[in-house]
């Protein structure tokens, strides 16, 4: 049975037949700068990293980001797995859509309810996505693929457009952005979600941006950041969450493990956020996280003494 064939319940997953325990949701508290809860995955003998993460709405970099020292092709049965299902909201706007480059998401916060995240692709280097504000411009179902100049010159073959169908890499929703040249679209090539992949577009899971199509008007305003390093508060406690750069990422994908053994340095950052709960701050998590850089929420501060 494919992992694709599954349940999602509240607190508790079924997949395939493995029972998987995720944590509750923190309680109410006077602030959350957190959403989703974490999940542990127990594999199966026919899964990939790449199944197990389009399942669970998460890109390729974030599952092995979190899982280094899992074979991404052969997992094996019964390995434990990190999913990264739980995130530090970015310090931006909370409205419309806010994309964070370095974790490969994207965030939205609609006028009334929750907000959601989904994974994305990216431009790779020397075609990056930029970094600013615009807003959702056009609003397309099965649209036409005109190749850019880029790409053109890249490939000289390519046809002056794609119609709609299964060879269109935009898939069958794109919202376009105020940004000339710019979208955020689906795919043909769901295995490029949560890499650097694109010529500077944003692309999602086909379900995703249909999902998404359906709930942004026109006019919405999008906020992209370049945000490595996360902080937010839960109730009375701070998390932390650290992303590879991109030569960490692509290591990751080759080899495991980031390029870099130095970790990145978040300690002026933490200091400052966490202003006068700084006696309260766990260096030794602060500095694993720093070390590990696997984008996954991690609490930095100490129990309070009573």
């Amino acid at each position: 049975m494919s992992v694709f064939s599954h349940f999602r319940w509240i607190g508790v997953r079924l997949i395939a037949g493995t029972m998987l325990f995720a944590a509750s949701p923190p309680s109410a508290a006077p602030r959350t700068d957190l959403i989703g809860a974490p999940t542990v995955y127990l594999t199966q003998e026919e899964d990939t990293l790449l199944d197990v993460a389009h399942a669970y709405d998460l890109g390729y970099i974030e599952i092995r980001a979190a899982n280094p020292a899992v074979d991404p092709w052969l997992p094996g049965a019964g390995n434990r797995l990190v999913l990264p299902t739980q995130f530090v909201m970015p310090d931006a706007p909370r409205r419309g859509i806010v994309i964070n480059l370095p974790e490969l998401r994207l965030y939205y916060f609609p006028a009334i309810g929750q907000p959601r995240t989904f994974p994305i692709g990216i431009g790779g280097e020397g075609k990056e996505t930029p970094v600013g504000h615009t807003w959702v411009a056009n609003k397309r179902t099965h649209p036409v693929w005109i190749p850019t100049k880029s790409e053109r010159t890249e490939d000289p073959d390519l046809p002056a457009m794609v119609p709609a169908g299964p060879d269109n890499p935009m898939g069958d929703f794109a919202l376009y952005l105020a940004w000339t040249g710019y979208a955020i679209h689906g795919t043909n090539r769901p295995y490029s979600i949560g890499r650097r992949d694109s010529h500077g577009c944003i692309r999602m899971y086909p379900e995703d941006i249909q999902q998404l199509f359906n709930l942004v008007p026109i006019g919405t305003p999008v906020t992209v950041v370049n945000q490595p390093v996360k902080l937010g508060r839960s109730g009375d406690d701070i998390y932390l969450e650290i992303h590879p750069d991109q030569e960490d990422a692509e290591s990751l994908e080759t080899t495991g493990a980031p390029r870099s053994p130095i970790g990145a340095d978040a300690d002026d950052l933490v200091v400052k956020f966490a202003g006068a709960q700084a006696d309260r701050l766990d260096w030794y998590a602060i500095h694993l996280a720093e070390a590990q850089r696997s984008g996954v929420p991690v609490q930095i501060t100490l129990p309070q003494h009573s």
